[in-house]
C-alpha cells in the first residue's frame, strides 16, 4: 500500500475515534498508534468528561494503551495519528514515549504545543523530537471540531 494511502487510512481511523468522542459529548479528537508494520496498536478518542480526568486526551489514552499492551514505556518503532495538533501535555507524552512520527490534522493556534504555544519539540529540555507531518485530514478534522462547538453555542 503506498505511504499516502496508508497515512490516509490511519487518519480516517483517528477521525472515526473523534466522531465517537463527539457522540459521547467529548471534544472530538481522536488518535491512533501504528507500528512500522502498519499494525494498529491503539485507538482512542477524548474521554475527559466521561472519566472526570483532565489528562484523558485521545493521545494520552492511546499511548497508555499501546505501552500497556507492549509492556514497555516507550514506542520507538511507532507513529501516532491525531486529528488535532497535540496540546503541550500530549506533545510531551509523545516525546517521552519516543514515538518516531507524528501525523496530525488541524492546527491549534490556541492550545497547540507543537507548532504553536510552547513548541515542545523545540525546547532544549526535549530529548526526543518525532518527525512531524501536519495537515493530514486537516479539513475534515477542522470541520468536525467547528460543527461540535457550533452546536454547543
Amino acid at each position: 500500500m503506498p505511504i499516502e494511502t496508508t497515512k490516509s487510512t490511519f487518519m480516517v481511523a483517528a477521525l472515526e475515534e473523534a466522531r465517537r468522542a463527539a457522540a459521547r459529548g467529548e471534544v472530538p479528537i481522536g488518535a491512533v498508534i501504528v507500528d512500522n508494520a502498519g499494525q494498529v496498536l491503539a485507538a482512542a478518542g477524548n474521554r475527559t468528561e466521561e472519566l472526570s480526568d483532565p489528562t484523558a486526551h485521545a493521545e494520552m489514552l492511546a499511548i497508555r494503551q499501546a505501552c500497556a499492551d507492549r509492556g514497555a514505556p516507550r514506542l520507538p518503532d511507532c507513529a501516532i495519528y491525531v486529528t488535532l495538533e497535540p496540546c503541550p501535555m500530549c506533545a510531551t507524552a509523545i516525546s517521552f514515549a519516543r514515538l518516531t512520527r507524528l501525523y496530525y490534522g488541524a492546527s491549534d493556534a490556541k492550545g497547540g504545543g507543537v507548532e504553536h504555544g510552547p513548541r515542545i519539540f523545540h525546547q532544549p529540555t526535549c530529548h526526543h523530537k518525532p518527525d512531524l507531518y501536519p495537515g493530514i485530514g486537516e479539513n475534515e478534522a477542522a470541520d468536525l471540531l467547528r460543527s461540535f462547538f457550533q452546536e454547543r453555542r
